[in-house]
């Protein structure tokens, strides 16, 4: 039996899939698409349906093709695979693979390549939603073109919006590893989204690139305070400075409300932080208060109320911005210049250390000394001197990659 049952679990391994590599997702804009590999692209994440371990029982060569049209996202879903565990094995129940993508796909789906065919020749007739916001190019080097792109705000009064929506924020599930979907029915959200316009058959057309929801909240007495909710752009599009583009856009727009108190991330990612650090660094090199020689004076109240004032940046945001073009500023041939700039950022990072020196205090008076010793010991000043420089070389690090984006743009 041992045996036995030794051969049967490894008959039954094979029909176990990993499921990002199962997905397989597209963004259609012509007919041959649908069958050209090279225009497919696999999740990142795909936890959220199938489990922590990304995996799918009950299939073989299992594929799970979830193919858009380029500008509307018109769905195509579909399930192909050469075999099924309860073929061989009647016994054994396959998970449910198609009940899981169902449930975050919204009706009226297709699932045939004709019908979806059709709804690609509807293309044309598609246009983005809401208000425009900006415009601007990027040249492609290897087709030596340039690409225009547009930026539009949208809300859910806009007319087709909110089942667009549906299908545009399924994407979360797949390349956000905390996503979830959002209440549309708040009316506090802002959705702004980025198309490519293009040319094709002498018609233009638009072509879904990505986007971003804000949640505004309210702040006493008569002000709201914009927290960015969700951000994606889709991966074709990904590394051509999208992000940025989105980013300032989504910035300048609130800048014009005196209603605006300050723009806010929720529980940012390390790339939107990078991407914040850029947006904000290339805002803020133009404010008087960001001068160089006032910038090697040392953090200033000026450069907190002209960020706040000028860019509805916050005041934790402004001073990460004046260390980065405090860093570019500094000459760091002149060991003064470098010594001091290093004891500027240590300081503030030194701050948690600080409040863990408070509670020591704190403890030493209720503690007996075997419980204090275990602190202590967590505490340590070598421990802190250690971890302080390693953060320190870490932010070095961040803030070189911001500075030589800067010089880029």
């Amino acid at each position: 039996p041992a045996l036995l049952r030794k051969l049967l679990a490894k008959k039954l391994a094979e029909y176990k899939c990993d499921t990002n590599e199962a997905i397989c997702l597209k963004l259609v804009r012509y007919p041959e698409d649908i069958d050209d590999e090279s225009t497919t692209f696999h999740p990142e994440y795909s936890h959220q349906l199938y489990g922590d371990d990304e995996v799918a029982f009950g299939y073989k060569g299992l594929q799970i093709q979830l193919y858009y049209t380029a500008g509307n996202l018109s769905t195509l879903f579909r399930m192909t695979y050469s075999a099924k565990v309860k073929d061989s094995f009647d016994f054994v129940e396959p998970d449910d693979v198609e009940g899981k993508i169902r449930e975050i796909i919204p009706p009226g789906f297709c699932c045939g390549t004709d019908d979806f065919v059709s709804l690609l020749e509807k293309e044309a007739n598609f246009r983005p939603f809401g208000s425009l916001l900006h415009t601007y190019t990027v040249h492609n080097v290897e087709e030596g073109d340039d690409f225009t792109f547009q930026i539009y705000k949208a809300d859910m009064s806009c007319a087709g919006f909110r089942e667009y929506h549906e299908r545009l924020q399924t994407f979360l599930m797949f390349f956000i590893e905390t996503a979830s979907f959002i209440d549309v029915d708040d009316d506090r959200w802002d959705y702004f989204i980025v198309f490519e316009k293009y040319n094709k058959d002498g018609e233009t057309l638009f072509a879904t690139v990505g986007y971003m929801t804000v949640y505004n909240y309210y702040v006493y007495p008569d002000k709201t305070r914009p927290r960015v909710s969700q951000m994606l752009i889709l991966p074709t599009y990904q590394g051509e400075g999208h992000g940025a583009q989105l980013l300032e856009a989504v910035h300048r727009f609130y800048c014009t409300s005196p209603k605006v108190q300050d723009i806010t991330a929720e529980d940012p990612s390390e790339n939107y932080v990078k991407l914040r650090d850029f947006v904000l660094a290339k805002f803020c090199q133009g404010l008087p208060a960001f001068s160089t020689d006032k910038l090697l004076q040392g953090f200033s109240e000026d450069m907190a109320t002209e960020a706040r004032e000028n860019l509805k940046i916050n005041k934790k945001h402004a001073r990460r911005v004046y260390e980065i073009l405090r860093l570019r500023a500094t000459d760091m041939s002149d060991d003064e210049q470098v010594r001091e700039y290093r004891l500027e950022v240590k300081r503030r990072l030194f701050g948690p250390y600080k409040k863990n020196q408070r509670e020591l205090t704190k403890m030493r008076k209720y503690l007996r000394p075997e419980e204090l010793a275990s602190h202590v010991s967590q505490m340590d000043t070598q421990v802190q001197h250690e971890e302080l420089e390693r953060s320190y070389q870490q932010v070095l690090g961040d803030y070189r990659r911001v500075i030589e984006r800067l010089a880029q743009a």
